[in-house]
């Protein structure tokens, strides 16, 4: 069964956190929901995320922003995949990639030419999903910090 796929508004931050922290468990719910807040708009260049549902439950979500380059992407700016997570219970059904369909077409649209994304590289089964849902891995990269 293809998921309903809509976007996430205002009336829908407390779930948009939901998700968020479903796929980053690390980050305080509360953290998330304010970031969301601060940063969430209707326009490509702000961060925007659609929810996936089958009957009355959400199995999915994906959030993409707009950065002025990715890695490996020839486009400036960048609509750029910043998460995308799909329930348990969901996956491997088709919802990671009616999300992936549905943000593509949202790009196309503003005129954009192409989706960068990424993860981790010890995150193989990301990295295998990104691969079904079209993806070509573009470079690795090692990021280091210096603590000042």
């Amino acid at each position: 069964m293809t998921p309903r796929i809509r976007a996430l508004g205002p009336d829908d931050f407390d779930l948009w956190a939901d998700c968020a922290h479903a796929l980053w468990p690390e980050e305080p719910r509360d953290v998330l929901l304010a970031d969301i807040r601060e940063r969430a708009g209707p326009a490509l260049g702000q961060s925007r995320a659609w929810g996936a549902w089958r009957g009355a439950e959400v199995c999915g979500f994906a959030e993409l922003g707009l950065r002025p380059y990715a890695n490996g992407c020839a486009g400036r700016p960048v609509a750029f995949l910043e998460g995308i997570w799909v329930a348990p219970a969901a996956r491997r059904s088709g919802v990671g990639t009616a999300l992936v369909g549905h943000l593509a077409r949202e790009v196309r649209r503003a005129g954009l030419g192409e989706i960068g994304s990424d993860a981790l590289i010890d995150n193989v089964v990301s990295q295998a999903a990104h691969r079904a849902w079209g993806f070509a891995e573009a470079e690795r990269v090692v990021c280091f910090r210096k603590a000042l």
